[in-house]
């Protein structure tokens, strides 16, 4: 940790060594700077760079830009650091980077330890004090925080510090006012205000600094100008504070001033009575909330495990137990992450639920997401505050709020693992033992009963497996059958076949309440209430997780503004739920009251949504690159998606895939034999980007559904499609050799029918599925018999694909020299016809073959190219480009780029779910961390 290192980021980015200032670079360097520093000390990951430097559409080469950003840092914060010394200051940790720095040192922490300080001050009374902390924090700004920098990261965190400047502006202005000394605050207020028209509470304080300075006129006329700005830009009227400032300046009364009465929720749920066990968990969670000798309390602790283990009952019952520790209040969500076919609250949701339990008006919540995250942040300042999360999804739902002060602390329960947080501890909930399960349905259906009968007990207890959900739900069935013992519902529930239907209560009032909704849209008077009626019975015949209008229309067929239209009234009924960016889901139990609802023809409204998809999913790929060959028969009857861009085609695929593989699961599970063929195309259609996305599971597991409808519909030519795929899949998730069998069917089908382009295919897959295997010599003659059957059929993209293989299956034989011509051809090829593809893998392979050859420059040059190129289509999975790099960099003595790539791949590997992949990365990370050992004991 360097105490000489000080880092100013309150004004134009500085950086000095004992007060010596030094230059930091480029405006993209010095954003790295700032990520590192914000706050100091945490570890910034590749991905947090990338996107925090461009946002969500980085360039490819973004990865190799971040890693010249960071050795310029390095050389300038370490001048005197010699080649191939490992940077002390600046260090490689956990898959990114570290910046030693002390925090004290870095202008805008101090400056927010020091506005923490005033407020806590000011909160205690001691407000001589808190002025002397607002004032020496001010001092720090030396301009517009970060000036010069660019990027999303950036832009957030000037937010984030201009919100707590402003803060520390007003409780300043407040103090002054409080002491008497309204004069000294006006021209900052003044100043302040007109920069910030729509901020009520700097009017406030303005209109009654002016008031209070016998200026009343002018505090009228503040006023007058700030309720015409409210209602103009906003349509709204002044708040409580700006129209009790108005009050107190018309009455002339110059002694009443509000200094911050802040808000102390109280929303916690009250302790469940039938709550028992857990003495160990409540222990070790208040230890962390309520830690002694004036420590801090923990600022990340989730509780997680399995539905229904209790997740949400302890937290609200140590929520209870530590709330003294927390004087400014416990906050209280439900996230809905995990509950059945309800949408989760979306992170801008849950921004103004933070935000308006602390006390923000409604209006003042900010629109954009990272608006509001900094402004909840900044507001913590000086709180003592408890926030439980109930049934987060994952961190994404979440993440925007846990960068809190010290004396804030987030308790969250989730069924998924957050332990990757930011300094998060969790703890892993559970079953109840059987004593403890006892113990709680004796609590819910009476000792007495349960007493009576130990055996059935026993039993009842053991089938409800340690779960509290199941237990209290068999104490309620108890409960409701009197004449029941405890052992009739064990034998109730023996049967697996009935036990989830009797671990279940309330179905038929779900139902009835349901019917009442439906009820009063199709005796509505109004023409919405009857289009929304017709449209519920659709919807529920469509088992997606969520739908756009656009969909909707198509399935209701009527116009995408009807659809909108008919979607909105069901949101009001509280049929469905909107779910975000134009999306609506429906409930489970909602969607399986609708499926019941009769419909005229209920398979035209399922083929006309496939057809769109399918034509969709085709087109969108056409559009992305016009290159691949499309496989399959068009629907031709459907009116497909238009797409403008190719960035628009892959983003609409990107959305919907999750939908899209939804829907082909329903149709190809049909017995009615349209829907399962269109069921067919829809997934035939989606094969390119299933490859880009590298999504092997999910091609995998439709068109194994895809082969079983063809061979039942006898379409051999579907049939030959879907075994290539199915090959495709296993090679994708690392089982080449379970796809070779169905590589020779699709030959066999394929020669059969006299396909010839269809023969020509095969070869070439099943040479590339040999090369997944590393059977070189058996992938070679493939190659080559595709290259002949493609230069006979006129197939130039065969031709292209076949010169890879020769080259890839030369490159794995040791035939470096003889492997350069074909994939040169294919480079040329590529680049004549506008192939982004081929050039792209041509590039990749080529960088591998000059790296054999000894010229790892040149195949640097060439893997970047590819990798961008790659991009630019939508590929996902790099981790051969990764290695590539990392090869090459070490070859080159450019370690630290070597082990950021190699670290990259390992982490790409992972998430592709391929075995031999993983292991390749793994090899190449140990040979970087060798060569550097190397490195480091020759220096």
């Amino acid at each position: 940790m360097s105490d000489s290192l000080s880092i100013g980021l309150l004004g134009p980015v500085t950086g000095a060594h004992d007060g010596v200032a030094f230059d930091l670079g480029p405006a993209r360097q010095q954003a790295v700077l700032v990520m590192l520093v914000s706050p100091p000390g945490r570890v910034v990951t590749m991905d947090q760079l990338v996107e925090g430097l461009w946002g969500e559409k980085p360039p490819a080469s973004a990865g190799q830009s971040v890693y010249t950003y960071v050795a310029g840092l390095r050389r300038t914060l370490e001048p005197g650091r010699r080649p191939g010394e490992r940077s002390k200051l600046l260090i490689s940790k956990a898959g990114g980077y570290q910046l030693l720095v002390e925090p004290h040192k870095v202008d805008a922490f101090a400056f927010s330890e020091l506005v923490n300080a005033a407020l806590r001050a000011r909160g205690t009374g001691a407000h001589e004090e808190a002025l002397r902390l607002f004032d020496e924090g001010l001092g720090l700004w030396r301009g517009v925080a970060l000036s010069g920098v660019t990027g999303p990261f950036a832009e957030t965190e000037r937010a984030v510090l201009d919100e707590l400047r402003l803060v520390a502006f007003e409780g300043r202005s407040e103090l002054l006012l409080h002491q008497g000394r309204a004069g000294e605050a006006i021209a900052t207020l003044r100043e302040l205000a007109a920069r910030h028209p729509l901020r009520e509470r700097l009017h406030e304080l303005l209109i009654l600094a002016l008031g209070r300075s016998g200026r009343q006129a002018e505090a009228l006329r503040a006023y007058e100008d700030v309720r015409v700005s409210l209602a103009e830009e906003l349509g709204i009227d002044p708040g409580q504070g700006l129209r009790e400032a108005h009050r107190v300046v018309l009455a002339g009364d110059r002694a009443s001033v509000r200094v911050a009465a802040e808000t102390v929720p109280r929303q916690l749920p009250r302790e469940l009575i039938g709550f028992v066990g857990r003495a160990q968990e409540t222990d070790r969670l208040a230890a962390l909330l309520a830690p002694r000798d004036d420590v801090p309390p923990h600022p990340l602790v989730v509780i997680s495990g399995p539905p229904g283990v209790g997740k949400s009952a302890l937290a609200v019952r140590v929520a209870h137990a530590v709330r003294d520790r927390f004087p400014d209040g416990q906050l209280y969500v439900g996230l809905r992450g995990s509950t059945p076919n309800v949408p989760r609250l979306s992170a801008h949701g849950l921004a103004g639920r933070l935000l308006r339990g602390i006390g923000t008006p409604r209006e003042d919540v900010p629109a954009e997401l990272d608006e509001a995250a900094a402004m909840w942040r900044s507001r913590l300042h000086g709180r003592n505050l408890l926030v439980v999360l109930d049934d987060a999804s994952g961190l994404d739902q979440i993440r925007p709020f846990l960068s809190t002060p010290l004396g804030v602390s987030v308790l969250v329960t989730s069924r998924e693992s957050l332990n990757v947080g930011d300094d998060c501890v969790q703890l892993r909930l559970g079953r109840l033992s059987e004593a403890e399960a006892t113990t709680m349905l004796s609590k819910l259906a009476g000792d007495g009963r349960v007493g009576a009968d130990p055996a059935g007990t026993s039993t009842l207890v053991r089938l409800c497996d340690g779960l509290p959900l199941a237990l209290r739900i068999a104490g309620a069935r108890l409960a409701d059958h009197p004449e029941w013992s405890v052992g009739t519902l064990g034998r109730r529930l023996a049967d697996q076949r009935r036990r989830l239907h009797e671990l279940a209560a309330g179905d038929l009032a779900v139902r009835s309440s349901l019917a009442a909704s439906y009820d009063g849209l199709t005796g509505g008077s109004r023409p919405v209430d009857r289009l929304a009626a017709g449209a519920l019975p659709l919807l529920g015949r469509l088992h997606v997780p969520d739908m756009t209008a656009d969909v909707a229309a198509v399935l209701l067929d009527r116009t995408p503004d009807e659809a909108r239209r008919a979607l909105d009234r069901l949101a009001e009924a509280n049929l469905i739920e909107r779910t975000g960016d134009g999306r609506h889901q429906l409930h489970d139990l909602v969607r399986l009251f609708a499926g019941d609802l009769p419909v005229r023809h209920p398979e035209k409204p399922l083929l006309r949504v496939l057809g769109y998809f399918a034509a969709s999913a085709r087109q969108a790929n056409v559009v992305i690159d016009p290159h691949r060959v499309q496989l399959g028969r068009p629907v031709d009857e459907a009116t497909s998606r238009a797409f403008a861009t190719p960035e628009e085609a892959l983003a609409w695929l990107r959305a919907e895939e999750h939908v899209l593989n939804a829907v082909a699961v329903q149709a190809l599970s049909s017995p009615d034999d349209g829907i399962a063929e269109l069921g067919v195309r829809l997934t035939f259609a989606m094969l390119w980007h299933q490859q880009r996305s590298h999504e092997g599971h999910d091609m995998l597991t439709l068109n194994t559904m895809a082969l079983r409808v063809c061979e039942r519909l006898g379409d051999d030519a579907g049939a030959q499609i879907a075994h290539g795929h199915i090959a495709n899949g296993l090679r994708l998730t690392g089982r080449p050799e379970e796809g070779i069998p169905h590589l020779e069917a699709e030959l066999a089908i394929a020669r059969r029918l006299g396909d010839g382009f269809g023969q020509m295919r095969v070869l070439g897959n099943l040479s590339n599925a040999y090369v997944a295997r590393q059977l070189y010599e058996q992938a070679l003659p493939h190659a080559e018999q595709q290259l002949a059957v493609a230069r006979q059929i006129g197939s130039e993209v065969g031709v292209r694909f076949a010169c890879l293989m020769l080259g890839t299956a030369r490159q794995g034989m040791g035939h470096h020299a003889q492997a350069r011509d074909p994939l040169e051809l294919a480079l040329a090829a590529a680049r004549r016809s506008g192939d982004t593809t081929h050039e792209g893998h041509a590039r990749v392979v080529l960088s591998q073959v000059l790296l054999d050859l000894g010229d790892p420059e040149l195949s640097l040059e060439h893997v970047s190219e590819g990798m961008k190129l790659l991009g630019r289509t939508g590929y996902r999975f790099m981790v051969e480009c990764l290695i590539t790099m990392s090869r090459a960099c070490r070859m080159l003595g450019r370690l630290d780029e070597a082990l950021a790539h190699a670290t990259e791949a390992v982490a790409n590997a992972e998430s592709g779910g391929n075995a031999l992949w993983e292991r390749r990365a793994d090899a190449e990370l140990t040979a970087v961390r060798e060569a550097m050992g190397a490195a480091d004991r020759e220096a």
